[in-house]
């Protein structure tokens, strides 16, 4: 056995450690711990270890709330102070822009803090008939698994969706084809309307659609049917329910959305988020926007509400779609346009055929936004951009071609707790064009 201190925490939740040059990784040690582990795998620039015993515990330890931690895979920080979990967050984002970009920002961003427990209205639990576990499980996948964990509870989830998991097992348990239904996704309005969407890869039965009927009743949740793709899904009942919809008091906004439009899962953090973005980018009337990778609207309206005049670029034609039908319900549709473009594929010719900007908002995916940056015109691209980011390796590789090669600043950077308990940083940065 060997003991180190664990210096910080990687982008996946373990404890970083240095043997004789040679970083080491323990799942489950915290910074500033003095811990015994055991080698798992040895590689010539890292090793990864197995936590043995904490000799040297961290004041920010905490006690898991979930009895399920450390099986189930939702969750990788619970042991670990909420507060201390995003200051260790801050600390990732800060290490990717220097260790990748060579970058440290001007000014650090407060940290965004929202609610640590029964926070994340969008989910995909996986389900798995397991006879020899007793039947259905519905869950999360467990930690570094494809197997299903056997879950009663959750506790990143909402409450009344939480206590739906034993009752989902049972449900589906007494269908026709409990093993040939993967998945239930999850999707909660800040109304508290609730949509379960179920995959299913067999038709299913009169009895089975009387079965899910009486068990959306029941529990006043909305059943959907997914018996394809994405694309598929539909009410089990159809124009039955109420539409799914989050708002943003701050704005004057209300966002529709479908069970399966990609939103933010935390809807108190999101709030905060856009916040921080419109006052980073500073909107006013008369001047050109565009938010790429939009959405169905989380941005764009926003700006659009400060009275300035916004172009919105997405890659799905659906999501390009909603976001339209949200400006015309907001009534900001004069404000706002919207197109349908891979942004993976952007050149310098096809971005200014867009037409000059002012400013821009960025909020890609994990992937980034490599090709956007580099089609950037280093004379006539815009003067300001606000990038929101949930990947730090991605926003440090883009930023330091817009700081390096494109004659930028990197003004400001912060987190975004937005997925409290896991290591996913959501991060937001502010760019000025230099001098």
């Amino acid at each position: 056995m060997d003991r180190v201190r664990i210096e910080s925490l990687d982008l996946e939740g373990r404890g970083v450690a240095h043997v004789e040059g040679k970083a080491v990784f323990i799942e489950g040690a915290l910074p500033g711990e003095l811990v015994e582990f055991a080698v798992l795998r040895r590689r010539p620039s890292y090793e990864l270890g197995r936590l043995v015993r904490v000799i040297r515990p961290s004041s920010q330890r905490a006690a898991p709330r979930c009895p399920h931690f450390g099986v189930c895979g939702g969750c990788a920080l619970q042991h670990f102070e909420p507060a201390a979990q995003v200051a260790a967050k801050q600390r990732v984002l800060e290490d990717a822009l220097w260790h990748i970009g060579r970058l440290r920002a001007e000014r650090l961003l407060a940290l965004i803090h929202g609610p640590y427990w029964g926070y994340r209205s969008r989910a995909r639990i996986g389900v798995r008939l397991v006879p020899k576990k007793g039947g259905v499980l519905v869950g999360f996948r467990e930690r570094k698994s494809s197997y299903i964990a056997d879950m009663t509870r959750c506790e990143i989830l909402p409450p009344h969706v939480s206590a739906l998991l034993p009752v989902l097992r049972a449900l589906i348990g007494e269908l026709s084809c409990p093993d040939r239904i993967p998945q239930i996704e999850v999707a909660v309005g800040d109304d508290g309307t609730t949509v379960l969407v179920f995959r299913h890869l067999v038709p299913l039965l009169p009895t089975d659609r009387e079965a899910l009927a009486a068990f959306g009743e029941r529990h006043g949740v909305q059943v959907w049917l997914q018996p394809g793709g994405p694309d598929s899904i539909v009410p089990l009942f159809i124009g039955e329910g109420r539409p799914l919809a989050y708002r943003l008091p701050e704005f004057g906004l209300t966002l529709f959305f479908a069970p399966t439009d990609f939103t933010q899962v935390n809807v108190a953090v999101n709030r905060l988020l856009v916040r921080r973005a419109i006052d980073l980018l500073e909107p006013r009337p008369g001047e050109r926007i565009a938010d790429f990778f939009c959405g169905l609207g989380n941005f764009s309206l926003s700006i659009a509400r400060r009275g300035a005049q916004v172009l919105g670029i997405e890659g799905s034609e659906a999501l390009v779609a909603r976001a339209l039908e949200n400006a015309q319900k907001n009534g900001l549709a004069e404000r706002c346009r919207f197109d349908a473009a891979n942004l993976f594929t952007v050149t310098p010719d096809s971005l200014a055929a867009l037409g000059g900007f002012d400013k821009w908002l960025v909020d890609p995916p994990r992937d980034g936004a490599i090709e956007l940056v580099k089609a950037i015109d280093p004379v006539h691209g815009p003067r300001r951009i606000v990038y929101v980011s949930c990947n730090p390796a991605t926003l440090a590789r883009d930023a330091a071609v817009l700081v390096h090669e494109k004659g930028y600043r990197l003004e400001s950077a912060g987190v975004a707790n937005m997925f409290p308990h896991t290591a996913h940083v959501e991060s937001i940065a502010r760019f000025e064009r230099a001098g």
